[in-house]
């Protein structure tokens, strides 16, 4: 395959290494490393767990995004992933993840993204609230947040269907602007916390778990250990890997990258190591401007720590900021959280509509999906993907969702990695310009940890799990029809 000018798919080849990293970054950096480190302290009740979870899902995302890099240097083709499985696996198990990157993971994301966009957008414009209810149908109520949440997804569906060097120049701006700000708040968090006594006091019993819980509307706590420390440590981990999902959206637009059997895996590869590093740092921070310990009933910003920040709204990068910045914080904070959002979209809509794209090609999405307009991008697939998102935003549902992306997405990154072991038995000799490092402990190893992890979700997080597992096969009866009917 060409390096350059156009690729086997018709498409531009336009994006470099800087471009591909960008959109690594970008599409996993979102709203949530502002927000679920209260969750994750409720339920560790512990800085060394918790700053522990953190920098696990920073090595198993990186050990993921390693094993990719082979997949994705012997198939540079659009679609990234579904290509992989599709290669490795077949048609169905190729489609019940097509099927849920469109129905959950890609769409159901992009609805979230957005909606956080608006809400603290709200904080500018306050006549943008969910709580400003425009119209009712039925049982439905919409609000101005969800009407701004989706003109942001048309808005940024209309600029990507004009072509990919407008996508690209959103995503490089915004992903280094909030590449930046991240930085800043590091910096500035760090140097303050050494003359504020919390990181002495957060650190002086690192590992004593005492884990809160919600019981019919009133909080609880209690220490756990053994294997009761293990389960609340698998399912706290789920928010700091939703916050570090996404990382493999620049496999999807593998046929708008220049040389990508080298610059995808290396985007992989720098991507996942800045954003595993700044969460880390951002996470010290935190531990640095604030306690971890807190109390529901508190009204200020340390009474509440980090466990109950922002009032049980779970705003853990406000409180931290106003320890930087004063009454200002809301404001900056508002906006960093703004243009993260607003970039993180950007990155996911411009990918996503590649896995519809190359699912179409085989005849497994809608025709038209399958077709670039004359921009040289599939502008169909766009569309219908901002009109599920949209249709995402007004259902109120994507909070659930959210719940089960993923879930989702760690089974069918086993099934990537898992890939590996079936390509090298059954294609030995084919070219591999990148090898997974450390074969096959490596891809083992994510394997094993991905699988404790959705067992130990199976446990405790059974409706969220298994309604999960319910999107990903309801796609089954949607495959033979689609078979049938060819």
């Amino acid at each position: 395959m060409a390096s350059s000018g156009n690729s086997q798919d018709g498409m531009k080849r336009s994006l470099g290494l800087f471009d591909a990293t960008m959109l690594v970054a970008g599409s996993m950096i979102g709203s949530g490393i502002f927000i679920v480190a209260a969750d994750m302290s409720r339920l560790t009740g512990s800085a060394g767990w918790m700053l522990s979870l953190w920098i696990i899902t920073g090595i198993i995302t990186v050990m993921a995004a390693l094993s990719y890099g082979e997949l994705a240097g012997m198939m540079p083709k659009a679609g990234g992933q579904f290509v992989y499985i599709q290669r490795a696996w077949g048609n169905t198990v190729a489609f019940l993840y097509g099927w849920t990157v469109f129905t959950v993971i890609q769409t159901g994301v992009i609805a979230a993204v957005a909606v956080a966009f608006a809400k603290f957008s709200g904080i500018f414009f306050p006549a943008i609230s969910v709580d400003n209810i425009l119209f009712t149908i039925g049982a439905l109520k919409i609000s101005s947040a969800q009407i701004y949440a989706i003109l942001s997804i048309c808005f940024l569906t209309f600029v990507n269907s004009r072509g990919v060097q407008n996508g690209k120049a959103i995503q490089s701006v915004f992903t280094s602007a909030k590449l930046l700000a991240l930085a800043m708040l590091i910096i500035a968090g760090i140097w303050l916390s050494m003359n504020a006594p919390w990181m002495q006091q957060n650190f002086s019993n690192p590992w004593e778990a005492v884990s809160w819980s919600k019981v019919d509307g009133t909080w609880i706590k209690e220490q756990v250990s053994g294997i009761a420390l293990l389960l609340v440590l698998g399912t706290a981990i789920i928010g700091s890997l939703f916050s570090s999902d996404a990382w493999n959206n620049v496999t999807f637009i593998a046929g708008e990258i220049r040389d990508p059997r080298k610059n995808i895996p290396r985007s992989l590869l720098l991507g996942t190591a800045i954003v595993t590093i700044l969460y880390t740092l951002v996470n010290v921070a935190y531990l640095g401007l604030l306690p971890l310990h807190g109390s529901p009933e508190a009204t200020d910003v340390i009474g509440q720590g980090i466990q109950f920040a922002g009032s049980g709204t779970d705003r853990v990068g406000t409180a931290a900021a106003s320890r930087i910045f004063g009454d200002s914080s809301v404001y900056l904070m508002a906006a960093l959280i703004m243009i993260s959002t607003f970039g993180c979209n950007n990155g996911l809509i411009m990918a996503g509509a590649r896995v519809f794209y190359a699912m179409s090609k085989e005849n497994l999405f809608f025709k038209k999906a399958g077709t670039l307009n004359k921009f040289e991008v599939p502008g169909y697939a766009l569309v219908i993907q901002a009109i599920w998102a949209s249709v995402l935003c007004l259902s109120g549902s994507y909070g659930d969702l959210l719940d089960y992306t993923t879930f989702a997405s760690l089974l069918f990154y086993v099934i990537t990695i898992g890939g590996i072991f079936i390509l090298r038995k059954r294609e030995p000799d084919a070219e591999r310009p990148y090898k997974v490092l450390a074969y096959p402990l490596l891809p083992i190893l994510y394997i094993v940890t991905a699988l404790l992890i959705c067992g130990i979700l199976l446990i405790t997080k059974p409706q969220n799990t298994w309604s999960g597992l319910a999107i990903v096969f309801l796609g089954l009866p949607v495959y033979y029809f689609l078979k049938n009917r060819k």
